[in-house]
């Protein structure tokens, strides 16, 4: 009997028990839709004492991040692609390809791959490319940075990190059971300070910073951290493809690779895909393997997936004229709203904060620029403090001229109405400014 034949067998069969002798299975009803047995007293307490009120009254009954659907000649600047490789052709084969050959494949934790898998062969290829003797792979940039602080902290380690780092790099903190000491962002001073009074341990920074595009001082913060028998660990996730020679990052492109033990990063950014890694040396990866959380108790990355990142990395390698065209817009952008009043002086690089303060005057920020079809991302608590939210502008290599161009025009017709000077960070610029020139 072959395989056609034995499922036509079946239906018939199936047909026979339903009754409904037409030769056409019968769907089941669909199941009645129920809300459960509910929550309990003590957790709606919660929601109503830390969040209803905020939801209501702030957001208007409607989640922060949720605003208007974009149109078709919407200007999406909400997204991380910033070399814009999504929908690369070579990319695309790699992972048909990879959907097509790959039948045998099991589902299975990392921690089961043999040596010289897929998986294997592109943590070789990105952890050589970065300039590292190896490397995981992670389901995300929030994973690898969890499962690799659960290891290289613990409760005798000091960790210190930089305020602004991303959230992922204070939970894995958390999940070490470290002592954390934060140090004020982007300050080598009060870091070595710090480091002076509680002794050597971990430092952690970001070496672009995710809500404002700063770029991590981090010459001075590796010299700091050798001068204090420290290691430290640089989240790369948004300068691994955009910054450094061939996309190498930025401690390649400021010659400080071989000094910074930990390089981590969410593929999720210029590798446009779902994915994290971080780089370690040979002698921790076998303890890393029996420790690591996430590594262990999640499965590895389907094989479309390795073989779209390995077909990204080489055209990252090859992308010095998006590189260039980033950079060029990212200039234009930034020196363009800085002219019209908007204080967004924090930052230097691709990602462009428009720190409005309040969430109620955030949303009325996202409520003007999309009415204009310009559409950022949100960013409030927890990924902000309380009230210091804004709409984040993410800059890609592939903005048009009439992009741009329509970009500028927005922000210069809704400032009067938003008033950017007279957010607080304006303020405080300000404030900061003549306290300077009077001293």
């Amino acid at each position: 009997m072959n395989r056609v034949n034995a499922v036509s067998d079946v239906l018939l069969t199936a047909n026979v028990h339903t009754g409904t002798g037409d030769g056409v299975v019968a769907s089941p009803a669909a199941p009645q839709r129920r809300s459960g047995p509910g929550l309990s007293s003590h957790l709606k307490q919660r929601i109503a004492r830390d969040f209803q009120e905020r939801f209501q009254r702030e957001w208007g009954g409607k989640f922060v991040t949720q605003g208007i659907a974009p149109g078709t000649n919407a200007v999406r600047l909400d997204g991380n692609d910033y070399l814009s490789v999504t929908g690369h052709p070579s990319i695309v084969q790699a992972q048909v390809n990879g959907l097509r050959c790959s039948q045998d494949y099991i589902v299975q934790s990392g921690v089961f791959l043999a040596e010289g898998s897929p998986t294997g062969r592109f943590e070789d290829a990105l952890s050589g490319f970065i300039g590292h003797a190896g490397g995981v792979l992670c389901q995300s940039g929030y994973t690898a940075n969890l499962g690799l602080l659960q290891v290289i902290a613990d409760r005798e380690t000091t960790v210190y990190v930089d305020s602004l780092a991303h959230m992922s790099l204070w939970e894995g903190v958390r999940a070490a059971g470290a002592t954390a000491q934060a140090f004020r962002h982007n300050d080598p001073e009060h870091l070595a300070r710090m480091m002076k009074r509680h002794g050597p341990g971990l430092v952690i920074v970001d070496s672009v910073y995710s809500t404002t595009g700063a770029v991590c001082p981090l010459r001075e913060i590796v010299e700091i951290v050798e001068a204090n028998e420290s290691m430290i660990l640089v989240d790369e996730s948004h300068s691994l493809g955009t910054h450094g020679p061939g996309g190498r990052g930025l401690c390649a492109e400021l010659d400080l690779t071989h000094r910074v033990h930990f390089i981590t990063a969410s593929l999720a950014k210029a590798f446009a895909g779902r994915a994290g890694f971080f780089t370690l040396p040979d002698e921790l990866r076998n303890y890393l393997m029996c420790h690591s959380f996430p590594n262990i108790f999640s499965s590895a990355l389907l094989p479309h997936e390795v073989a779209g990142l390995s077909a990204t990395l080489d055209v990252i390698k090859q992308s010095d004229r998006a590189r260039e065209q980033l950079r060029h817009n990212t200039r234009r952008i930034r020196s363009s709203l800085s002219e019209l009043g908007y204080p967004i002086h924090q930052g230097t690089e691709q990602i462009i904060s428009l720190e409005a303060g309040p969430e109620v005057d955030t949303l009325a920020l996202r409520d003007s620029l999309e009415g204009h079809g310009v559409f950022g991302a949100v960013f409030c608590a927890p990924a902000t403090s309380r009230n210091r939210s804004m709409v984040r502008l993410t800059l890609n290599a592939s903005l048009t001229e009439a992009e741009m161009s329509h970009v500028e025009q927005v922000a210069a017709e809704i400032a009067p109405k938003i008033k950017p000077w007279d957010w607080p960070i304006a303020r405080r610029q300000r404030g900061r400014e003549a306290d300077q020139s009077s001293t």
